[in-house]
């Protein structure tokens, strides 16, 4: 088939370099891309198209819903985009959402039926993407990841076909999805099993001093928390627009009753340097951020650190979080609550690392010219590899690299054999590939 004939076949739009929205159609969320073609999906049937033709080319394919990845920096290959499968319909409690959706309209309209999915924490971000990674939402604690609440899909496979993907149906292909990426096709519909979420309370607690002491008090907060609340501790630099500079605690909790949080919270205002800032009850959609896209003329910096996933956070875990934060002045920190629902889940029932975790966490160095030199670069890396060292396993949508090793350091290796099986049955020739890519067997 030629470009030509693709073009008459699909409802929706084939975009070549040269054409006149070439330049528009290959900006994404996080960069602008090099590919060789750009198919604009306007149903499954042009997902199917685009994956045979792809397949009879030999171009890899990179899938673009929420377009937060990385991935869509690396030149070549077919970028189908499926932003305009994005509808969303309910049933009692079912939720089926397409595959191009965002999880700030998703949760919009969860909200008005009463309902919630424990999403990511952007509004901008793709429910695909998220959902194929894990997806570690502030309802972690009480309902797992979002991978956890998915009960099926639609896959549109390497060789073009449409089928549905349950337990009962595809066990092993089911299993596969709930956290190993965008390796096995194109799912153009999700569908969860949502819960009833009528508000919200968010509540945010500023530190000033020393966040070694808050932090072991958190610690001990959380243990025993109720699975209602989800906490971050986040200390960003003033250069972050999302985020006030500085160190906070932002507590969100399901329900209504304020009162509740702080008596959950109260250890932590025995803390000295610590204080309330704001707090108030809320819908869902309003604590999703709104994070700025990528801006050509101010592009973000190099980023020298990573995540991990901390079964126990210990004494020498907090202090040498803090401690990057205090030897890299442009640098962030970013603790999550794990625990509950999360850890219910049984290691061998999804691809996600690590369900004995605890606690989340992120640090990186922003490497902004003229601040870091190779010794400080060498220093902020082999400081961030301390703190992994101490972690059980690495969530991949935290990732910026597109080095092909991260796969190996986010899946174990059973986890990676069983993964490189269903890769075989469903991709024998690796066709996905622009992700953390499980080879085949």
């Amino acid at each position: 088939m030629t470009i030509d004939e693709l073009t008459a076949a699909i409802g929706g739009t084939v975009i070549r370099p040269g054409d006149s929205d070439w330049e528009s159609a290959r900006r994404f969320h996080s960069g602008i891309g090099e590919p060789s073609l750009i198919i604009r999906a306007a149903s499954v049937d042009d997902v199917r198209g685009a994956v045979r033709y792809a397949a009879a080319e030999r171009l890899d394919i990179m899938v673009r819903s929420g377009g937060h990845s990385a991935w869509g920096t690396v030149p070549g290959g077919l970028t189908i985009d499926i932003s305009a499968l994005d509808d969303v319909s309910v049933s009692g409690t079912r939720v089926s959402i397409g595959g191009g959706a965002h999880w700030g309209a998703v949760a919009h309209t969860l909200s008005e039926h009463g309902l919630g999915i424990s999403s990511g924490d952007t509004a901008s971000v793709g429910v695909g993407g998220l959902t194929l990674g894990g997806g570690i939402g502030w309802m972690v604690r009480a309902w797992g990841l979002a991978a956890d609440q998915l009960v099926g899909a639609q896959l549109v496979t390497a060789a073009g076909d449409v089928i549905e993907v349950t337990a009962e149906a595809q066990p092993d292909l089911f299993w596969a999805l709930r956290g190993g990426g965008g390796n096995f096709g194109v799912v153009t519909r999700f569908d969860f099993e949502a819960h009833p979420l009528e508000r919200i309370v968010a509540l945010t607690v500023g530190i000033d001093g020393d966040a070694r002491p808050v932090l072991r008090a958190l610690r001990d907060v959380m243990a025993s928390a109720p699975l209602e609340l989800t906490v971050t501790y986040m200390d960003v630099p003033a250069m972050d627009p999302n985020a006030p500079a500085g160190a906070t605690i932002t507590a969100v909790w399901i329900g209504d009753d304020e009162d509740a949080v702080r008596r959950v919270l109260a250890p932590l205002f025995d803390v000295p340097g610590v204080s309330e800032r704001e707090s108030g009850v809320q819908s869902y959609p309003d604590v999703l951020l709104d994070a700025p896209a990528f801006d050509p003329e101010q592009p973000m910096p190099g980023f020298i650190g990573g995540n991990t996933l901390l079964r126990e956070l210990d004494d020498d875990a907090i202090g040498r979080l803090v401690g990057f934060r205090e030897q890299n002045p442009a640098s962030v920190v970013l603790l999550r609550s794990l625990g509950g629902a999360y850890g219910d889940v049984a290691q061998d029932d999804t691809p996600f690392p690590a369900r004995d975790a605890t606690w989340f966490a992120m640090a990186g160095a922003f490497d902004i010219p003229g601040m870091l030199d190779d010794d400080g670069r060498a220093a902020a890396l082999a400081r961030w590899d301390g703190i992994e060292a101490l972690g059980a396993g690495v969530y991949g949508n935290f990732t910026v690299s597109t080095d092909a090793s991260w796969a190996q350091r986010m899946y174990p290796p059973a986890t990676m054999s069983r993964l490189a099986a269903v890769k075989r049955e469903w991709d024998p020739d690796n066709l996905f590939r622009r992700n953390h890519n499980i080879a085949p067997a």
